[in-house]
């Protein structure tokens, strides 16, 4: 005897013996006993295929959608094992009956993620998204993730194209919400910048329906203009906003000055990153998190994930800024490597992926952008970043990261800031190991 249920009503079965469990499982290879193996498909797999390895190894229960897989009481039957996955989230969201904060961005999402945990968990019991689990798969992980004892979720959503927002919306259910910036990522899917700016704004369209609190980055023109569709937004950003501090320096770290006068000095590089702790303290004041509290868990956060991490190998810091590109952040990395004070510099740049029919020209501009500059060493890596190097002769081009690595065995630099970021299907954190040290 099986049982069957649909996505549009989610069985007492089904959530009963999620809270029973020791969890969700969507992979296999890493079950453990007494969780619910859900059997997902993807292009290149079928996780049916795998339910009764699943069940072997300990699972509770293994969820499918295709009825030759059941073998026994142990399977449940679904039209579809992601709309159930889906559908069980968003069912245990609403029974938690907390508040939601979603963040999306073109840029930033996971730092300001972190930050504002770092801030909010000094007073509630927080759950954020770990890592970059911000997809449709991956907010219905982080939803479950949360028990009873979570006061408040933290949910990163992450887009490739309009709608995705608006899905991943319909899961979590955010009662309140932040727009990062709105910058040229995924162009590829999104068709466009203005396509970019429908996205993202999914979040704040969902939060004016349902009455949602939102905060709005007043340094984002384009997201200022949204909040007047709000009757209380909470603005930061600006002296005359709801929130605002001042960037003093960056030495290379953030040092900034909050309203009352006190200065903090954070462990963050580059001035786009002001915007993301401007984000997080916002936030952290809105919930009532002490002023003290909130700018010392902000003074105290360490990046990590090769998001703007700063390594110290002998004559070298090298910025490793690899986890992610787009023609925004590309260009802000090196605005931020030029301000910084450094007797040589230098920046190993990797190919900017999914960007669509736009890829040859914003490759190029990166090319303009560095050329007749001060920057010492200049690589480009890709075929991608070819475009670039046609735009900046003084740079060495390889197609391969693996050439690149070749010439920096020989010309290995030394005494030098060195900036390394590309996005992270070139994994160019590997160049670590060509570098001294």
């Amino acid at each position: 005897m099986f049982f069957k249920t649909t996505q549009a009503h989610m069985t007492d079965k089904l959530y009963q013996a999620f809270l029973n469990s020791e969890g969700i499982c969507t992979d296999s290879r890493n079950v453990g006993k007494g969780t619910i193996f859900f059997a997902l498909k993807g292009s290149n797999f079928n996780g049916n295929l795998y339910a009764g390895d699943a069940l072997d190894k300990g699972a509770a229960m293994a969820v499918v959608d295709e009825e030759q897989y059941v073998r026994n009481d142990n399977y449940l039957l679904v039209d579809d094992v992601l709309a159930a996955l889906q559908g069980l989230a968003r069912h245990h969201r609403r029974t938690l009956g907390i508040p939601i904060l979603g963040i999306t961005g073109s840029n930033g999402k996971t730092t300001t993620k972190e930050l504002i945990q770092a801030v909010l968990s000094r007073k509630f019991k927080t759950y954020a998204t770990h890592g970059n689990l911000n997809n449709h798969i991956g907010v219905p992980l982080t939803l479950l993730s949360m028990d009873e004892q979570t006061e408040l979720g933290i949910v990163e959503m992450g887009a490739n194209k309009v709608g995705d927002i608006a899905e991943l919306c319909s899961i979590a259910e955010p009662s309140h919400g932040v727009i990062t910036n709105i910058g040229k990522a995924h162009i590829e899917g999104f068709g466009g910048i203005e396509g970019v700016l429908r996205g993202k704004s999914e979040l704040f369209q969902w939060l004016r329906q349902t009455g949602g609190q939102v905060f709005i980055n007043s340094h984002q023109e384009m997201l200022l203009n949204m909040a007047k569709r709000f009757e209380s937004p909470v603005c930061f950003g600006r002296p005359e906003d709801d929130f605002s501090c001042e960037l003093i320096d960056l030495t290379p770290f953030i040092n900034y000055r909050t309203r009352e006068g006190q200065r903090y000095e954070t462990h963050l590089l580059g001035a786009y990153n002001f915007q993301n702790i401007e984000a997080a303290l916002c936030i952290g004041q809105y919930f009532g998190v002490a002023d003290t509290v909130a700018n010392e868990a902000i003074a105290q956060y360490v990046p990590n994930m090769n998001r703007s991490q700063i390594i110290d190998r002998g004559g070298l810091r090298i910025i490793l800024d690899a986890y992610n590109a787009n023609p925004t952040s590309v260009k802000a990395a090196i605005d931020n490597v030029k301000q910084m004070k450094a007797s040589a510099k230098g920046v190993i740049l990797g190919d900017m992926l999914e960007l669509g029919p736009e890829e040859e020209e914003e490759h190029y501009k990166v090319g303009l952008q560095l050329s007749g500059t001060d920057i010492d060493l200049i690589i480009f890596i890709g075929p991608r970043m070819m475009a670039a190097a046609r735009a900046c002769p003084e740079a060495h081009y390889f197609e391969s990261r693996d050439e690149a690595a070749e010439y920096l065995h020989s010309h290995a630099p030394d005494n030098m800031l060195l900036l390394l970021k590309a996005s992270r299907g070139m994994s160019l954190e590997k160049l670590l190991e060509a570098l001294p040290g």
